[in-house]
């Protein structure tokens, strides 16, 4: 059935929490999942992921409720899938649901595995879906895709892209019976999937969506240097009005800010969900940054002797404030618990690499591990956008 054509455009820039400014309450994204089913070809180099651990969630979702935010709805997303890490997204929902059992859960996903674990989904408390869908054909898939890793072995790109747009319509159905609402997001590369729109949005209302996201592209580069621009607003529109004709359909703008890290399930593009909710707070409104020379984020954690602290002096510019030891090596996990306990003030902390075992037991205490190879002050202006008053000059 055809439905009565609706767009709504949306301009309300989005902040940090991952929400539209100027609303009471906001949707909370959770960057939970580490391993993404998926890379797109027009998205920067590899690099690691950037999600945080269960108990991490649960104290950032604790963090902002304490700082007033009234939560409407909080969503489980990358830089990987959270279908992708299926134990560790049912162990976040676990923790969510316990604490706060009257928050409204989500998660966005590829769908890879939605069938399977729809109902499973659907009881641990998830009640809306938001579905990455960029392609309805294996033709525009192969095009779109580098890699598609449904399991955790290699698939043929032309058997997994089939797999791929097989088991989409699938999730959604399978979501849609368990009792989820569905929302199906694509992003719009134009001259590679933007003839699919309309297809897309016809198989998936056919499945049971109840609404159509359009995102446009970033402008990015594919793996052969090839400069992909995003579309403009007249195309957007007349994708929009095209969709409508099946969903209610939203223009979404691109997301402005990244840090490029390999996200390519999110937003079928390069984007950074762990950004979406870091942010200084009263009580921890510093940063520590772990590099060699004092420039680059340059040295992996284990590596690393000292921390440098930046965060915002009394006249509100935000500087380098000092440093702190980090533990000796050589203690295990309490090295990092002790580290935790000298950052007290600090909501994240920026490194070239960390292993498993320090971003959990970090992310566990609320400090959030981001892994980065940029410059120190480019990056501590992105991570205090809108809050910064100036540069602190020597």
């Amino acid at each position: 059935m055809v439905k009565a054509m609706t767009i709504i455009q949306l301009h309300k820039k989005e902040n940090s929490f991952g929400c539209s400014c100027g609303s009471k309450s906001i949707n909370l994204t959770l960057p939970v999942a580490p391993r993404p089913f998926s890379r797109i070809r027009f998205a920067g180099p590899d690099a690691e992921a950037r999600a945080i651990p269960p108990f991490g969630a649960l104290k950032w979702l604790e963090e902002n409720i304490q700082q007033g935010a009234e939560i409407a709805r909080v969503e489980l997303d990358g830089p990987g899938d959270p279908l992708a890490d299926i134990e560790s997204t049912f162990e976040t929902l676990q923790l969510l649901g316990r604490k706060y059992p009257d928050l409204k859960l989500s998660l966005a996903t590829l769908g890879l595995n939605g069938e399977k674990y729809a109902r499973e989904l659907m009881a641990a408390g998830v009640t809306a879906i938001t579905l990455l869908v960029d392609a309805a054909d294996r033709e525009v898939a192969e095009k779109l895709y580098a890699w598609i890793r449904p399991g955790k072995k290699t698939v043929p790109l032309a058997q997994a892209a089939a797999m791929l747009v097989e088991e989409q319509p699938l999730a959604a159905k399978a979501f849609k019976e368990a009792g989820c609402e569905v929302t199906i997001r694509t992003t719009v590369y134009p001259g590679i999937n933007d003839d699919q729109v309309a297809k897309i949005a016809r198989v998936m209302a056919g499945c049971g969506a109840e609404a159509f996201r359009l995102v446009p592209c970033s402008g990015v580069a594919s793996e052969e240097d090839q400069l992909l621009s995003p579309p403009d607003r007249e195309t957007m529109q007349r994708l929009a009005e095209i969709a409508a004709k099946y969903l209610e359909t939203t223009i979404a703008p691109a997301r402005e800010h990244h840090l490029g890290v390999d996200c390519p399930s999110v937003n079928g593009a390069c984007e950074t969900p762990a950004m979406q909710g870091l942010k200084p707070s009263k009580t921890r409104p510093n940063i520590a940054v772990v590099s060699m020379g004092g420039m680059e984020v340059d040295l992996h954690l284990g590596q690393a002797y000292q921390v440098l602290i930046y965060g915002p002096r009394e006249d509100g510019l935000t500087c380098l404030l000092g440093t702190r030891p980090v533990p000796e090596p050589g203690s295990g996990s309490s090295r990092w618990q002790e580290l935790a306990k000298s950052l007290p003030d600090c909501f994240a902390i920026l490194a070239a690499s960390a292993g498993e075992s320090s971003r959990r037991i970090l992310g566990e205490q609320g400090i959030a591990v981001l892994i980065t190879d940029g410059e120190v002050e480019g990056t501590i202006d992105l991570l205090y956008n809108g809050t910064r008053k100036g540069k602190c000059k020597k």
